[in-house]
């Protein structure tokens, strides 16, 4: 076989190949899934959306909803096997993947196992275990004797295998739908939001007139010329969001808010993400109407207040004096 024939047929298998690739679901996209993930071995439950294992399984939900979860493919949202599995795939298709420890949990490593002070833990965590941070890092006590415990620095499912068993239940298009999967993903609660298109002014660079600006350079060669902005009514594409108290409480979004904000402004391809907090009024409850009233009234205001009610204000300050004697 000549040297052209051999380039040519690595083109046509190229090709090949760029077909398959184009094939079925990508990275990027999003999709929706259900999935039940048990260790193989043990056959301990480590993930699943299914609300029956839950219950079976005795899972503590601790506000969770066991549904179908959303995820961006090419983003590391699942162990890369299960993606791996995925990709080139279709809505409706199933499969069952054999995730390593390696590449699940990680190996089992002994060294990770060490001996503290229990003067390092908190008094109600001193039992086998329980999980304790020591020096910044998260691990579990896995036997406490006198002063001393021993604590395991592992991941509780460091060194199992994994078996994933999934099934793509479908492809994602609505933005909004995405946006409440990726909010989930983060939070671990899907907010109510929408997008819009507003119209807002915008201060724009103007741009200048080369004559003006050689006349300019010439009048003044040291100084160079201030950019001039004038407004503009531009649209820009918005998601809102309403934060509800179990979502600004939520320790991932107070430290991280601008930087989940701006994947999903990437994500959606919207402009901006603007959040929005409800505050409820407090129904018959007298309390903020009287501070209102209080907050309003100044020293004379008090004063007149109590002569209108028939107050004689010398006759409290003798009493409470009394009473402070």
């Amino acid at each position: 076989m000549t040297e052209e024939q051999e380039a040519e047929l690595e083109e046509q298998a190229d090709d090949v190949d760029e077909e398959v690739d184009d094939d079925g679901l990508q990275a990027g996209d999003f999709v929706e899934i259900e999935y039940t993930a048990y260790t193989v071995e043990g056959e301990q439950l480590v993930d699943t959306t299914d609300p029956d294992v839950a219950e079976e399984e005795g899972v503590d939900a601790q506000g969770q909803e066991f549904k179908p979860r959303t995820i961006t493919l090419g983003e590391g949202h699942i162990f890369d096997g299960v993606e791996e599995a995925i990709l080139g795939s279709e809505a409706g298709d199933s499969g069952t993947v054999t995730i390593s420890a390696e590449d699940a949990f990680g190996e089992y490593d002994p060294d990770n196992v060490e001996t503290v002070s229990a003067e390092k833990i908190d008094e109600d965590d001193r039992h086998p275990g329980a999980n304790v941070q020591i020096d910044g890092r998260q691990g579990y006590i896995s036997t406490i004797i006198g002063g001393r415990a021993r604590v395991d620095f592992n991941h509780p499912l460091a060194g199992e295998d994994v078996e994933y068993e999934y099934e793509i239940v479908d492809l994602v298009d609505d933005r909004e739908a995405q946006a409440a999967g990726l909010f989930e993903m983060y939070l671990g609660v899907e907010p109510d939001l929408w997008i819009e298109t507003d119209e807002v002014e915008e201060e724009v660079p103007v741009e200048p007139d080369d004559e003006a600006e050689d006349d300019e350079a010439e009048d003044d060669e040291d100084e160079p010329a201030e950019p001039e902005f004038e407004t503009e009514v531009v649209e820009k594409e918005t998601l809102y969001l309403e934060a509800t108290p179990q979502m600004t409480m939520n320790q991932q979004w107070m430290f991280s808010k601008q930087q989940i904000a701006q994947d999903v402004i990437e994500k959606i391809d919207v402009d901006r993400v603007i959040v929005q907090e409800v505050i409820d009024g407090m129904g018959g409850m007298g309390m903020p109407g009287m501070m209102g009233g209080m907050g309003g009234m100044g020293g004379g205001d008090i004063e007149d207040a109590l002569e209108d009610a028939d107050v004689d204000a010398d006759e409290i300050v003798e009493e409470l004096e009394g009473v402070e004697e």
